[in-house]
């Protein structure tokens, strides 16, 4: 059985290893890579460079009120080509795999390593600071998926579509096991769901702020909407319905997510979601960590605030530090089960790059209801 990922031993890669092209390039990953104090310091400057220009006032609000217009341009362009299906789920929480025994327990025994993406080759992407390091093989990690929740508009029509049913005969009410993934994209979460999970109990609902995700979920050809619920949903306006009923969801995904809401938004955003866990149900988070290489690569003039960016597009995206979700999510009467970083070395070797990633995953969850 594998330690915790706290436990582990992380590897060091020394200025000999770094430097040393034929050596470094034999492999393509390296997870739980420890830093040097020179190469924190050296990110933490580069922060401090990129974040010593803010963008000015008028046009952090106007990012604000476009959010969901960024959103619906960048899936108008990617459609469903930008990012892999997400298979290495199972792995990292098999709270949504067919056999969920280990997690129920709340026992954080799988490793924060992905060896599909370890052993693969290619590094993807960035396009206007979208990172995609997935590989060109099915079972590589994808990063950033569509984030929901960030401005003020939706789709009426997707939005209430089935969303008035507030009590019995919502969506999925006959489910024994219900599933919600925040942020959905184009299904590269919800389908691999699907797919593997074939628990004739299981149902699953996933939302997006972007009308255009919502509408490729939808349109693809593995949606079941005897299955599964698209909609459309804006997590910061605490007026938009969800299709189910408080303390009715046990586990709720939000794969960088989190990352791209206002950071004054962030705890009313995890307040609301909680309040849809049964007791012993479970928020599932992978998100940004702070110096992540696309935090290091943005240049002066794109920071909103403390951490926190606008990408060439318009999108957002914020770096987190483990206590800071950690206060996020035992603010809102969660219970840590995991919270743990990963600093990763990815190799490029056809263009003999290194690509230094930060993730944080995190496991909190609802206290069951006390015994009479």
């Amino acid at each position: 059985m594998a330690a915790p990922s706290e436990e582990r031993p992380r590897r060091r890669f020394g200025q000999r290893l770094l430097t040393d092209p034929a050596r470094l390039f034999q492999h393509n990953a390296w997870d739980n890579v420890e830093w040097s104090e020179e190469q924190e310091a050296s990110a933490r400057s580069k922060v401090q460079e990129n974040s010593s220009q803010l963008l000015p006032q008028d046009k952090q609000e106007e990012y604000e009120v476009n959010a969901k217009r960024y959103w619906d341009d960048f899936y108008k362009i990617h459609e469903n080509g930008f990012f892999k299906d997400r298979h290495w789920l199972f792995t990292e929480f098999p709270e949504l795999a067919p056999n969920r025994s280990s997690s129920q327990n709340g026992d954080p025994l799988h490793e924060f390593n992905n060896k599909e993406e370890s052993s693969s080759e290619g590094l993807g992407r960035c396009e206007n600071g979208h990172c995609s390091l997935e590989s060109r093989t099915e079972c590589q990690l994808s990063v950033p998926q569509s984030p929901a929740g960030l401005g003020t508009q939706e789709g009426p029509a997707q939005e209430h579509r089935g969303l008035s049913h507030r009590a019995a005969g919502y969506p999925g009410s006959a489910a024994s096991y219900r599933v919600l993934e925040v942020g959905c994209g184009a299904g590269n979460t919800v389908f691999p769901i699907l797919q593997t999970n074939n628990d004739p109990g299981l149902f699953v609902y996933c939302c997006d702020f972007s009308t255009t995700a919502v509408d490729l979920v939808q349109n693809n050809a593995e949606y079941d909407s005897s299955r599964c619920f698209a909609f459309v949903h804006d997590l910061c306006n605490d007026q938009s319905p969800f299709p189910m009923p408080e303390e009715s969801l046990d586990i709720v995904i939000l794969i960088f997510v989190l990352s791209a809401i206002l950071p004054e938004k962030m705890q009313g955003v995890v307040t609301r979601l909680s309040r849809l866990l049964k007791p012993g149900g479970m928020i599932l988070l992978r998100d940004y960590g702070r110096y992540d290489l696309a935090q290091l690569r943005f240049k002066k003039g794109q920071c909103l605030s403390e951490n926190f960016y606008v990408r060439g597009d318009g999108t957002r995206v914020y770096f987190f530090t483990q206590d800071e979700l950690d206060h996020l999510f035992t603010t809102a009467g969660l219970e840590k089960i995991q919270n743990v970083v990963d600093r990763r070395l990815q190799v490029n070797r056809g263009k003999q790059m290194t690509m230094y990633r930060v993730w944080i995953q995190c496991k909190y969850r609802r206290a069951a209801t006390p015994l009479p």
